[in-house]
């Protein structure tokens, strides 16, 4: 089976050990973890995951600013954005600034993993791996 890598980005660490269990069955592998932006970003440039999972709140750098600066260098990399229920006006800017999709956390399982799947079809349409 061709796992795809991801990278999961949360200031938290059971959120990111909840997300690495939700995967552990899947096609998804998780290579690599941060706990703030700046941390995705520099992660992402030694990486090149095929999806990064990024939560928005976050110290240092939040999300957001990650995805504009990850987009900037890779304008094809594929980020979904993690919120808060009530956060619908972060997550639009997060949209805005190129992340592909979000999940609403707590998070179940299934829509994780609906949620990533829908993201990695875009490599189906032809279209470049992030790490390619």
């Amino acid at each position: 089976m061709n796992r795809f890598r991801i990278l999961v980005v949360d200031d938290a660490v059971f959120v990111r050990r909840a997300i690495a269990q939700i995967l552990q069955a899947s096609e998804f592998e998780v290579v690599g973890e941060a706990s703030n932006g700046k941390e995705a970003v520099q992660e992402y440039r030694r990486l090149q995951p095929d999806v990064v999972l990024m939560d928005i709140m976050m110290p240092e750098m939040n999300g957001i600013e990650a995805v504009r600066q990850i987009k900037q260098e890779r304008p094809s990399a594929r980020i979904v954005m993690c919120s808060a229920l009530g956060q619908e006006n972060v997550i639009i800017e997060a949209l805005s600034a190129g992340a592909l999709d979000f999940i609403v956390k707590p998070f179940l399982p299934e829509k994780v993993l609906a949620t990533l799947r829908h993201v990695v079809q875009l490599y189906t349409r032809g279209e470049e791996r992030p790490g390619s």
